[in-house]
């Protein structure tokens, strides 16, 4: 049983599912997953990293339905760090070939994240955003989300109709991922991201949250005000976007936790 509200609009719907630990979040986000991709003749995947979704790309390793559109199934990365080379372990390209990209034997043509070796980073964002363009767009794509309220690396501030660009981490950002390195001058402090104009521009949204850290995040990107102050808030204006928290991440929500609900409302303005 999980805790789920549907919240529809003319021309909105967002969905909020509850769920009680890490391990249903990521099995159901997979099942949401297989669901978008599975009818889509080519399929296009946007793929976030971070530790919330690597139990996602466990059980979509795990799906038959996943395996057999391995041969055509096109992804992009939401970032990846300025400075790194992808061998470089904590290269967000090496963790998508640890956990996706060579699992599933994924093609390396398809498979599409930002070169953080560029010496031309404007050139490189521009690229890849045609390169979106000219695969047809996003069908789906994952966003984790900051404990400052960021996606990808769009940090609290920053314009809420942003492109793919290189952007200067902050010292939150900085300092959450200071545990994947061995010292602290070697944390990178930029990156490219896709912009939050980019990201909107998915077809769909799948947010992934887990955990006490995240709760106020997510309590402000969901029932707050749409602000650059909290870049997440964004999803608030998306026409199709679900989150699928566990009950530590949904703490702080005042208007969505209903406790034992087995079945979405549909609060519907039509």
């Amino acid at each position: 049983m999980h805790s789920s509200v549907t919240i529809s609009q003319p021309s909105t719907a967002m969905n909020v599912v509850i769920l009680p630990h890490y391990q249903a979040i990521s099995a159901y986000a997979a099942d949401l997953v297989c669901a978008a991709l599975v009818d889509e003749v080519h399929p296009v995947l946007g793929c976030a990293t971070g530790s919330t979704p690597i139990g996602l790309y466990r059980e979509l390793v795990a799906r038959d339905v996943m395996q057999e559109l391995a041969g055509r199934l096109v992804t992009f990365n939401l970032d990846e760090y300025i400075g790194l080379d992808a061998s470089h372990p904590q290269s967000y390209y090496a963790f998508m070939h640890e956990h996706l990209f060579q699992p599933l034997q994924l093609r390396n043509r398809l498979t599409h994240v930002p070169n953080g070796m560029t010496t031309d980073a404007a050139l490189t964002s521009a690229e890849y955003e045609e390169l979106i363009r000219k695969f047809g767009g996003i069908d789906l794509q994952i966003l984790g989300i900051g404990r400052n309220g960021h996606l990808g690396f769009n940090e609290p501030g920053g314009s809420l109709g942003s492109r793919t660009r290189a952007q200067r981490l902050s010292r939150q950002t900085i300092e959450d991922n200071r545990r994947f390195f061995d010292r602290a001058e070697d944390v990178p402090t930029s990156a490219i991201t896709m912009g939050l104009g980019t990201i909107s521009e998915a077809r769909k949204l799948l947010l992934l949250a887990s955990g006490k850290s995240k709760a106020n995040a997510v309590a402000r990107a969901l029932e707050g005000p749409v602000s650059s102050l909290c870049p997440a808030s964004i999803i608030q204006m998306h026409p199709d976007v679900t989150l699928v928290l566990d009950e530590e991440a949904a703490s702080e929500l005042r208007f969505y936790h209903f406790e034992g609900m087995a079945e979405p409302l549909d609060f519907s303005t039509n």
